[in-house]
């Protein structure tokens, strides 16, 4: 018998480890000041409403939640989705609703559903690894959304709201555009909604799909994919996520979805059903204080000591900030250095860009650390940034050697 690696499909060529997951392995260390998590704070988990709510769900429904259920997922969870989406712009009702594990599988099951190998995949630059990593198994090319529409193109992926990584939002104007774009090309929009709900300044932008809505005048007719999910919310380990679209959309979705994991957790569909339906409003806002007390530490922490050269976004939500440092100077030695010489981390900003990456980039979130914490870890990393600004032709050990 030949080696597996003979034996895999051509496909698993493009199918690589998420560097993100990978650096992870390396920051259980106590002394690791981290940026580069991006993950909700544990500590806004509602534990308690989630513990009552399970205890509450085994009570009243018992084997029926301990049982397997439909592929679209809890009817009750998916009209509060529904109703969610309509007060948000798009009418809809719940045969517009399926419910999949996070808003990772929705991409997963769409990559499947409209890709092709060789058809051109729109990104924005750079955009959510997670995205690319879905969809590399389907085998695109990729194509930057900035530059034209490529023969090919069938799909554009977007995070209009505090973009993993970039923090950026998308103007009302550069929405506009990207709906004008589609509508010439024919093009299948995602839209990534994941940070949507975590708002802490700023007026809201309509979505990509409530625009699409009222250009095209019914759901049945737009051509944009919402994926929504709770885990930034509620929490992740519920593995709850939806896709909004068109019904022929979801009645394909559900069938790739029956060949995949049949359904999501049923109890714990009817357990966020629960939470969900009582004083979701309340916890948001306070996700959105939370968040905003730790993005401002982290503005404020990088005007004080980053030095001139680096420049940073004003994320309005969400989880990131984007850095840039300047040319010359590789995110992923950077990394290494920090590592070693401070214990500070980030995640390099190239593997973020899925055509001509930039290595003079990173991104940190602020999510898991204290203001306090935020100050400290940015000091130390500026210090790494401007010790290279000055002598750019320092050695580094690699990742693992420094972290061994």
């Amino acid at each position: 018998m030949n080696t597996w690696t003979d034996r895999f499909a051509e496909r698993m060529a493009r199918v690589r480890a998420s560097e993100i997951r990978e650096l992870l392995k390396l920051l259980d260390q106590p002394d690791i000041l981290s940026f580069a998590g991006g993950i909700p704070d544990p500590q806004l988990f509602p534990a308690e409403r989630l513990q009552a709510a399970y205890q509450q769900v085994l009570t009243e429904a018992g084997a029926q939640a301990l049982q397997y259920s439909v592929s679209e997922g809890l009817p009750e969870l998916r009209r509060w989705i529904a109703a969610r989406m309509t007060a948000d712009g798009v009418p809809c009702d719940e045969g517009n609703i399926v419910i999949t594990a996070g808003s990772q599988q929705a991409l997963d099951l769409i990559g499947k559903l409209f890709l092709t190998r060789d058809d051109t995949v729109l990104a924005e630059r750079p955009t959510y690894l997670g995205a690319l990593g879905a969809f590399n198994a389907y085998e695109p090319t990729y194509g930057d959304l900035e530059a034209g529409v490529p023969a090919g193109a069938r799909l554009a992926y977007l995070v209009p709201d505090f973009a993993n990584p970039s923090g950026r939002t998308m103007t009302r104007q550069e929405r506009e555009a990207v709906l004008d774009r589609a509508a010439a090309h024919d093009l299948v929009l995602v839209e990534d909604a994941a940070y949507r709900e975590l708002r802490f300044s700023g007026t809201s932008e309509p979505s990509l799909l409530a625009l699409d809505v009222a250009r095209s005048g019914s759901i049945e007719n737009a051509r944009t994919l919402y994926c929504g999910t709770l885990s930034k919310t509620l929490s992740p380990a519920l593995r709850l996520g939806w896709v909004c679209a068109a019904r022929p959309v979801i009645d394909k979705l559900v069938l790739l979805k029956q060949g995949c994991d049949l359904h999501v957790s049923t109890i714990n569909q009817m357990v966020a059903a629960k939470v969900v339906a009582e004083d979701y409003d309340a916890h948001l806002e306070r996700l959105r204080v939370h968040y905003r007390e730790r993005a401002s530490a982290m503005q404020a922490a990088l005007a004080r000591h980053m030095p001139l050269g680096v420049s940073w976004s004003k994320p309005q939500g969400g989880m990131f900030v984007w850095l840039k440092v300047p040319e010359g100077l590789d995110g992923a030695h950077l990394l290494e250095a920090a590592l070693a010489e401070e214990r500070v981390a980030f995640v390099p900003g190239g593997p973020f860009f899925a055509v001509e990456p930039q290595a003079n980039t990173l991104r940190l979130s602020y999510s898991l650390l204290g203001p306090d914490d935020i100050d400290e870890g940015v000091r130390r990393l500026a210090r790494v940034i401007e010790a290279r600004i000055a002598h750019p032709g320092s050695n580094m050990r690699r990742v693992a050697r420094s972290a061994a």
